[in-house]
């Protein structure tokens, strides 16, 4: 069991998430829903993001420093309701004719009048959010008669704004999107719209209300017109199998349910950036597999990094860059990147940075949700910002991968889920990386590890590297793209720094974890000097402490 020693029955309990992410289990879901609100509104030095769950908070830090003064400042916060601020309440215009109405009304004995009536007669409150940009686990009163299983097979297409119920939460889809939960009906109301100055409709702690309506008034669709690419840029003549841009991710928006995204292999981007004389968070294109050909508009200086691939530059006078050597890119010449010889992942830098407009301060594209660029076709013009003035740097020697990888995992937050011998064997099997992983999760092939629990997991906040374990019994490392909350047990966290392991890991890889203690959370005492932050109404002793309940 992963939870930290020193915390007392009926006291909030920490649990490692990893070395630099800690999960805090509170006492229900009002309890997560407002420490939630006290962390994130605190200003805590070194919080990267904070989510809440269903009867948890994941908090991740920049430092495991920080994330120690971060879990003394939760477990001395109040209980209760109370510190969420000012909510508001948001109206949603519902349609009630969805495919699963009638049968709700079966589950609940209500029928479909009554499940609409007493769907639209109560006020829910959004808890948490997860699985893809503003949707939102709103939930309503516990003593309410909604509450219902998921459908016993997930539809691989849920319509955007579709209204649903699972368990004794209720939910809009923002987006069409494989789910399992049950439709009652739709709306038009945009959940997560970028062109809003917040992008999501729902915030945690707001009370919603469900508004039935005979018609929807559907928004104007708006023209996508890019604007046209000026000055020096680069031209896709060839994609390879995926080429995307990506910088270093867009932290600190996981309670809206928006993943962190950014490149899989930090390390190789940063390189690409480093050589080519931009600033670490410049954006890059992040390429599978090679077979990956630019042309330059106007003269440039490039880097390759990452995976291994021969390189060859076509032109007047054609020549062979070096991998990991910066080099130029005349007005032009074209760029080829053959296919990966060593590793999976290729990153090409270019001084300035890619200039694709941000999004939600930054330029990563987000596969799972969508946001950010798309993912470069043939033709597409690739933005090239100004020069930042700095020296390129000298060469780098090449990264080899070896034949079997090795990964650091910290052991849970929930390997209690398993049998020990189950967590062991997940420690000494060899694994193999299957050709169903992407950005989202690495899914790995092995002998499947088996849960001595059975239940279902209420949803709590992961981080990349979360390695849960779905029913069948086989890992799924979460990766940059996935979901900011789940409902699998997280039996290890690997290392941040190991995540690019995982990133040039090629289908058919061989994989070991090797076990890597996890971190001391609660120290003796903070030093005078150092003091743990305090927030609203918190006991500055550490000790947690008791408010009366404002309900």
């Amino acid at each position: 069991m992963s939870a930290v020693p020193g915390t007392r029955p009926g006291d909030r309990r920490v649990r490692p998430l990893g070395p630099r992410a800690a999960l805090v289990e509170c006492a229900d879901l009002h309890d997560a829903v407002a420490l939630h609100a006290r962390l994130a509104g605190a200003g805590l030095p070194g919080l990267v993001d904070c989510v809440a769950g269903a009867e948890t908070v994941v908090v991740r830090a920049s430092t495991t420093e920080a994330l120690r003064r971060i879990v003394a400042a939760a477990l001395a916060a109040p209980r209760g309701s109370a510190g969420s601020g000012e909510a508001r309440t948001v109206t949603i215009d519902v349609v009630y004719d969805g495919e699963d109405l009638a049968a709700v009304g079966e589950l609940t004995g209500l029928g479909a009048d009554g499940v609409v009536r007493a769907h639209t007669e109560q006020e829910w409150t959004a808890a948490f959010a997860g699985f893809a940009p503003g949707f939102f686990y709103c939930v309503g009163d516990p003593a309410g008669s909604l509450d219902v299983p998921r459908r016993d097979t997930p539809r691989t297409a849920v319509p955007t704004g579709s209204v649903a119920l699972a368990g004794r939460f209720s939910a809009v889809y923002p987006r069409r999107s494989p789910g399992g939960w049950q439709l009652i009906g739709r709306t038009a109301a945009r959940m997560f719209d970028l062109d809003r100055a917040d992008p999501a409709l729902l915030r945690p702690g707001d009370r919603v209300r469900y508004r039935p309506v005979r018609e929807l008034v559907e928004p104007a669709p708006r023209a996508a017109a890019p604007a046209p690419v000026r000055g020096a840029h680069l031209v896709v003549d060839r994609p390879g199998l995926q080429t995307l841009v990506q910088d270093r991710g867009r932290a600190g928006s996981a309670a809206l349910g928006v993943s962190p995204s950014g490149a899989l292999d930090d390390a190789a981007a940063a390189a690409a950036n480093r050589l080519v004389g931009n600033t670490p968070d410049a954006a890059v294109l992040e390429n599978l597999l090679g077979r990956l050909e630019l042309t330059a508009h106007g003269d440039h200086v490039l880097a390759v990094t990452g995976a291994t691939a021969p390189l060859a530059v076509e032109g007047p006078s054609p020549w062979r860059p070096g991998p990991g050597t910066p080099f130029a890119l005349r007005d032009g010449e074209r760029l080829s990147v053959g296919a990966v010889e060593d590793g999976a992942r290729v990153y090409v830098g270019v001084r300035g940075g890619v200039a694709a407009p941000p999004v939600l301060g930054s330029r990563s594209a987000d596969t799972l949700a969508g946001l950010g660029p798309d993912p470069l076709a043939a033709g597409d013009a690739v933005p090239v910002g100004p020069g930042p003035g700095t020296a390129v740097q000298p060469p780098e020697p090449p990264v080899r991968w070896p034949g079997v990888a090795s990964v650091r995992v910290v052991p849970g937050p929930r390997d209690d889920w398993f049998a020990p011998a189950a967590v062991e064997a997940f420690f000494a099997q060899e694994w193999e990386l299957t050709a169903e992983s992407d950005r989202v999760g690495a899914r790995l092939a092995g002998e499947p590890l088996e849960r001595t629990r059975t239940g279902e997991l209420p949803s709590e906040g992961t981080v990349p590297g979360c390695v849960q374990v779905p029913p069948s019994g086989l890992p799924v490392v979460l990766l940059q793209d996935s979901p900011t909350t789940g409902g699998y047990p997280v039996v290890g966290v690997v290392h941040p720094e190991d995540l690019a392991v995982l990133a040039q890991l090629r289908p058919g890889s061989r994989l070991r974890f090797e076990r890597t203690p996890a971190p001391d959370l609660l120290p003796p005492g903070p030093a005078p000097s150092d003091p743990a932050p305090s927030l609203p109404g918190s006991s500055v002793s550490g000790t947690p402490a008791t408010e009366k309940s404002q309900e």
